[in-house]
């Protein structure tokens, strides 16, 4: 991990067992690749087949395959993934899709076989005696577990109940999807088109089918029996609680044998003994202008918090802003595709600023055009975030749909909004970032004798990010959902979580070796050792996203017990901030709130992405927790608790050099500090997690229909729960406003200091 850099134990061993981390390092990622490629081409060969007809058992055609694929691409097309949620997946304010369907879908056949009617209630089924509940509960789930599908004519086959009832569902989806829903934010005229009200209510109902129809020779769902729902039968598979508690034994396991060797091999030769003599210098020309990028991503921290006040705000005030009605022209899924767009931008922003910024640093030389390349290249990322921001509003509103929607707005698929066109922009960006960073590195290439040095490092971990970014590409609007789900999660985790930790993790041992933390050769044995034990785990870690999207059931198994195994890296965290505080003294003093924000990134990874990350990992708990409040839980504190402080990390300890002394303001940094993490902090104590957990009980008592009901949404518990989390808002948002006051100010006065030409020495702490 990015934070177990500065101190990870390695054995004083001698040069040449060193020398064979590399190749551990190739050997653990052609395995581990090996695996999740094997994992994907599995999850396309049994991925739930979509019927080229759906027909009642009178051979009356109910739907065609086309209907289900025009409303996968309508529904991504205005949002998807943000209104509402398909097989767990997207947001949390409107129903599941799947889970809604389901249940209404159950309750009208129910109707049909109890007293030959439709209309048909939960009070209904409530209202029987037991011993008749449970045989009708039993009759309902004999219709949709059985499954009727034809492989050999593509035609699925519905019993004569279920077709009523399956028309019960598009009469209630007509009234819905026109009309809306406030308490969930659904606005009146989302759809107007009564075609795309068929296709869209025809791909919900396939997704439902899926989860509810037993595989082949399987006794639960293509989903694994998700969501829950006793109506239906759906309960988890029993090899869901083995692989849960064999997952529960192999961290503990593991964890003990990690720290075993950890201890056994602790060394005092891998901390610098050198006085430290840390000093302001004169920037170079382009790292003035990396410092822009600085400033451009602070804006953006500003406008993803106001866009989170709005999206949480939608959850108390369906279809308003303290009365304002926004809902017309930011409506919820435009403010939370920009929230959770903006994150990633501004963070992404900061950790390309600092590649950009060390480039020159750690290479010791000013490529000639340097600074008109990096401005280039913010000009051109500009134009991405905003032409992006702006298509993917104007496909939410209706003013692009279909493939228009795909190419300029919004591809509806939670983290990878962008459209078609301004990520492939933003790939030629990385690329460009690379060449850039590439020209600066080349003399510190040259000196490092061998390609497996920190330098070479350095580039082989830059080059992954427009790398595996660009597995975004490998889907469109049209792909099968579940193999669409397999890419997407090779972008979120492996590019956010995986590969960008890891050039962040060489960027900060590279920095700690300059700066005399860290003799280089630990801290090249560190970075190596660092990224063995995340990429050995977290690659096929991947799976644990996958467990109910369609994907075989040996999925639940690997990603069971490789995302328990992901745990491990982060116990390295409080070895590390121990060691941390054990630095010379007088590099802390001077380096003091880089280094705390760096703390913050190690506490948070050990509990956001740590602690609350394990609490969704877990199969049997994932089961019941897949598409509620508690996802924000480990979303909220690793994404910026991690990710953002390691972000703002990176950006203070490229200030800190370059920036004036009288331009560095201490009291702004150590307000922003404590406000940020103690306004996320109240944040989940008062809001997300009691929301969470009370979701979560309805989920387990009820069903998760019921857990992401109207009922539960709009009632006491969560609405309180929600205007709970207003101090915590308010104390982060002060906090934000501070750090992008000081950056700034910092800014300002750095481009108003001179430049030199060749970052060479360091100058005199009076700049």
């Amino acid at each position: 991990m990015a934070n177990s850099t500065l101190g990870i134990a390695t054995p004083a061993s001698p040069s040449r067992r060193s020398l064979s981390l590399p190749a551990w390092l190739v050997l653990v990622c052609v395995i581990t690749f090996t695996v999740l490629i094997g994992a994907g081409a599995a999850i396309w060969k049994n991925a739930p087949p979509i019927p080229a007809t759906v027909q009642s058992s009178q051979q009356e055609i109910v739907l065609r395959a086309e209907d289900i694929e025009r409303g996968q691409v309508t529904y991504l097309g205005r949002g998807g993934q943000h209104i509402g949620s398909i097989w767990g997946h997207g947001s949390y304010l409107a129903p599941d899709w799947t889970a809604d369907v389901l249940h209404r879908w159950g309750l009208a056949t129910a109707g049909v076989l109890y007293a030959n009617d439709t209309h048909f209630s939960q009070a209904d089924l409530e209202a029987l005696p037991a011993p008749e509940r449970a045989k009708l509960q039993a009759e309902v789930s004999q219709e949709f577990k059985i499954n009727r599908y034809d492989a050999n004519t593509r035609a699925l086959t519905l019993t004569a109940a279920q077709t009523r009832g399956l028309q019960q569902v598009f009469e209630d989806y007509q009234v819905l999807l026109a009309h809306g829903s406030r308490i969930h934010s659904i606005p009146d005229g989302w759809f107007t088109d009564n075609q795309q009200i068929h296709d869209v209510t025809a791909f919900f109902s396939w997704t439902a089918w899926a989860a509810a129809a037993n595989r082949p020779n399987a006794p639960f769902s293509y989903t694994a029996n998700w969501p829950h729902d006793d109506l239906i039968g759906n309960q988890p598979p029993g090899q869901f609680l083995v692989w849960s508690i064999v997952s529960v034994i192999v961290l503990i396991a593991a964890i003990a044998l990690f720290l075993f060797v950890y201890l056994e091999q602790e060394s005092s030769d891998e901390v610098q003994t050198v006085p430290l003599q840390p000093a302001l210098r004169l920037a170079t020309p382009s790292q003035k202008v990396s410092s822009l990028f600085f400033g451009v991503a602070m804006a953006l921290f500003l406008v993803q918090i106001i866009m989170g006040m709005v999206t949480a705000h939608y959850a108390v005030e369906g279809d308003s802003f303290y009365g304002v009605p926004i809902q017309q022209f930011m409506p919820y899924a435009a403010s939370r595709t920009w929230h959770l767009q903006l994150a990633v931008f501004w963070i992404a922003t900061c950790w390309l600023a600092a590649g950009l910024y060390f480039g020159p640093r750690f290479g010791k030389q000013e490529p000639k055009g340097q600074a008109w390349g990096n401005g280039g290249l913010l000009i051109a990322l500009t134009v991405v975030v905003v032409g992006s921001l702006i298509g993917s509003w104007a496909s939410v509103q209706g003013f692009l749909t279909g493939d228009a929607s795909f190419l300029f707005g919004h591809q509806g698929y939670e983290y990878v909004e962008l459209g078609r066109l301004w990520q492939v922009l933003l790939i030629g960006g990385m690329v460009f970032w690379l060449w850039l960073m590439y020209r600066a590195l080349q003399p510190a290439l040259k000196t490092d004798g061998n390609r497996t040095g920190l330098n070479h490092f350095f580039l082989y971990s830059a080059i992954t990010i427009p790398l595996f970014y660009a597995a975004g590409l490998m889907y469109t609007n049209h792909t099968h959902l579940s193999v669409a789900e397999y890419w997407r999660w090779w972008v979120v985790h492996l590019w956010v979580e995986g590969f960008f930790e890891v050039f962040a993790t060489v960027t900060i041992a590279y920095l700690c070796s300059e700066l005399g933390f860290l003799k280089k050769s630990s801290a090249l044995r560190a970075t190596y050792l660092t990224a063995i034990l995340y990429l050995g785990s977290g690659v096929i870690g991947t799976l644990h996203h996958l467990y109910f999207a369609g994907t075989p059931s040996f999925i639940a198994a690997m990603g069971a017990v490789a995302s328990a195994l992901e745990v491990v890296p982060l116990t390295l965290i409080g070895f590390e901030v121990v060691k941390t505080l054990r630095l010379s003294q007088e590099a802390e003093g001077f380096y003091r709130w880089p280094l705390r924000f760096f703390l913050a990134t190690c506490f948070w990874n050990l509990v956001g992405a740590g602690v609350f990350g394990f609490l969704i990992n877990p199969p049997i708990v994932l089961y019941y927790s897949q598409g509620l409040n508690t996802t924000p839980i480990h979303a909220h504190s690793a994404l910026f608790g991690v990710y953002g402080s390691l972000a703002l990390a990176l950006m203070l300890f490229a200030l800190r050099e370059i920036v004036p002394e009288r331009a560095w303001n201490e009291k702004l940094l150590r307000f922003s500090f404590w406000s940020l993490n103690g306004g996320l902090v109240i944040m989940m104590v008062f809001g997300l997690i009691p929301n969470g957990f009370y979701q979560l009980v309805q989920s387990v008592n009820h069903g998760t229909w019921y857990a992401r009901s109207a009922e539960v949404v709009g009632s006491p518990w969560m609405q309180w729960t929600v205007w709970l989390r207003i101090p915590g808002d308010i104390v982060f948002s002060l906090g934000a406003i501070a750090i992008v006051l000081f950056t700034v100010q910092a800014i300002a006065a750095l481009l108003r200091q001179p430049t030199q030409t060749e970052p060479k020495t360091m100058t005199s702490s009076k700049v």
